[in-house]
């Protein structure tokens, strides 16, 4: 699967490459130290980020917690159909 911004899919298959070395090589052998792959997310997610701001994404509404409260089964606001 492509990243939310075409400029950063090349860095979310380096990131899914290391998540899964180190899913399979470390996690599942006892060691949850999941600092190996910390730089490239890093560096994935302020792209992410910059991604979304350039589609008016906003970050709240992302962030904004749902389950378990009045707005979990309310339909979503309508918008503009693409």
């Amino acid at each position: 699967m492509n990243s939310i911004g075409e400029e950063c899919t090349e860095l979310k298959k380096k990131y899914d490459d290391c998540f899964n070395s180190w899913f399979s090589e470390r996690f599942l052998k006892g060691d949850n130290d999941d600092s190996m792959c910390a730089g490239i997310f890093k560096v994935y997610q302020d792209c992410v980020k910059n991604a979304m701001k350039q589609q008016n994404i906003d970050f709240k509404e992302i962030d904004k917690d749902v389950l378990g409260t009045d707005s979990e089964f309310k339909a979503p606001p309508s918008g503009s159909s693409s």
